[in-house]
């Protein structure tokens, strides 16, 4: 788990492959910060064709609204928070680091 008071920033891959994937094609490509890791799960995605699925750290990944939507959003500092599997993430920086 993330140290208290620390950010650890996260990239959804911009992967979009065919068959089930669970994760939002909305957040393929933005970037969030772990809010927490909910523990090991098997992989949905190779469950939904019937295999066994191996055991990957699903992550509660906390997104901004205006990181999501840019310009578009309403209330930019508003949060959505996303359960994303790790082999969809990548170590990233801030959204707004210089």
């Amino acid at each position: 788990m993330p140290p208290v008071g620390k950010r650890h920033y996260m990239r959804v891959r911009a992967d979009m492959p065919p068959g089930h994937v669970r994760t939002p094609a909305y957040l393929r490509g933005k970037t969030g910060w772990v809010e927490r890791v909910l523990g090991p799960f098997p992989n949905p995605e190779q469950l939904a064709y019937g295999h066994q699925g191996e055991n990957l750290s699903l992550m509660r990944v906390r997104f901004t609204m205006g990181d999501i939507w840019g310009a578009a959003a309403e209330n930019p500092q508003d949060t959505l928070d996303a359960e994303i599997y790790s082999h969809w993430l990548e170590p990233a920086e801030p959204p707004h680091a210089t």
